[in-house]
């Protein structure tokens, strides 16, 4: 199996290295960035690329891009995108064409080389890989924040729309404070509302709430 790696990072990148080649994969050419990706797979039609998402110059897309555009050009490469972070929508665009050939894999989930090794081939034979956590946020994607609470969510955000602290709701709802917190965190999340010190993301998820209970 011919593999072309994607990633900016030298020390996975040589790690991914020894690994492939001691698994008896033929490592055709290491790049750090898009432009190189899209160079190698021409020069080198691999069976395979292996694909950070975030690489030089803006480390925001540039991976993701390059593999849509790799996919586009050859068709018969299989792409496993390889990344720490968990972007449905690209994953949703790899697969809009062609759903063969394509692997979406969270580097932190990956406890097992085998279990690697073995996506990469399946990729590399028209199989499809993709990490559950990636297929759940794309199932959820197409849902509204507010379908995605558990009725104990739901019952936490009424109450902060009612203009309940967490002590308030604790006491009504007869659990701690770091209960409520933990539930007002998952509503941030589900409404994805990230941390931001310019931003009151209890006020948002409010308005949210009361939009969509609405709609």
């Amino acid at each position: 199996m011919r593999v072309v790696i994607a990633e900016d990072s030298v020390i996975l990148r040589e790690g991914m290295v020894e690994l492939l080649t001691a698994r008896g994969c033929d490592v055709v050419a290491t790049v750090g960035d898009g432009d190189g990706l899209l160079a190698a797979v021409a020069t080198h039609v691999p069976d395979v690329a292996v694909v950070d998402i975030r690489m030089p110059p803006t480390h925001t897309d540039e991976g993701i891009r390059a593999a849509i555009q790799l996919r586009a050009a050859h068709p018969g490469v299989g792409v496993l995108v390889f990344s720490q972070h968990a972007e449905p929508a690209w994953a949703a665009r790899l697969l809009a064409g062609e759903a063969s050939g394509i692997g979406y894999l969270l580097k932190e989930r990956v406890s097992a080389t085998a279990d690697f090794i073995e996506a990469l081939h399946r990729v590399a034979a028209g199989g499809v890989a993709l990490d559950p956590v990636i297929v759940s946020r794309m199932v959820n994607a197409g849902r509204r924040p507010l379908d995605r609470l558990t009725e104990r969510e739901r019952v936490v955000l009424d109450l902060m729309a009612q203009g309940h602290s967490n002590r308030s709701i604790a006491e009504l709802l007869v659990v701690s404070e770091r209960a409520v917190e933990k539930h007002a965190a998952s509503i941030f999340t589900k409404f994805d509302l990230p941390p931001a010190a310019a931003d009151n993301r209890r006020v948002k998820a409010v308005v949210a709430y009361l939009q969509e209970s609405r709609s």
